[in-house]
């Protein structure tokens, strides 16, 4: 695995993780690597410091004396600016919305055909489901999140 700093052509930064060099000029060929912030598929390689391993010069320190390893930050934290405007609008969503579960397509469909009140919801539609109300001129779009938790 290789990890390359990456650049949209709207300026934002990001990292991702390819296989190797050639799956990454594989799939940027084929336009399948897009901005995580944006989603523009105009992206290139950016400027990558190379990870170079520090010796230390002359004797070692005594154990109790050497620096620990530098915290991790908590895995629930968001770790990019991407990651962070992305929770923002799932709790923008989520508290602005009726999770209405899998009942989403039907209520989706009451709501549209005036035969329950107006209001915004979210919940989980197979993709059939979600094909046909599109189909039928209801606008639904899917969200960048699970509503599954997972461990």
């Amino acid at each position: 695995m290789i990890r390359f700093s990456l650049r949209c052509d709207h300026a934002h930064r990001f990292d991702s993780w390819f296989g190797s060099g050639a799956d990454y000029e594989r799939l940027s060929g084929s336009g399948l690597v897009a901005c995580a912030v944006c989603g523009s598929t105009a992206v290139v390689k950016d400027l990558m410091a190379p990870a170079i391993a520090a010796t230390a010069s002359g004797p070692d320190p005594a154990p109790g004396d050497r620096p620990g390893p530098e915290p991790l930050p908590a895995l629930s934290a968001p770790a990019s600016p991407a990651e962070q405007a992305l929770a923002e609008l799932r709790r923008r969503i989520e508290a602005q919305s009726e999770d209405v579960g899998r009942r989403f397509a039907t209520e989706a469909r009451r709501i549209h055909e005036g035969r329950a009140p107006e209001r915004p919801i979210i919940g989980e539609a197979r993709s059939s489901e979600a094909r046909a109300l599109l189909e039928d001129g209801i606008p639904v779009a899917p969200l960048p999140w699970s509503a599954r938790r997972t461990n």
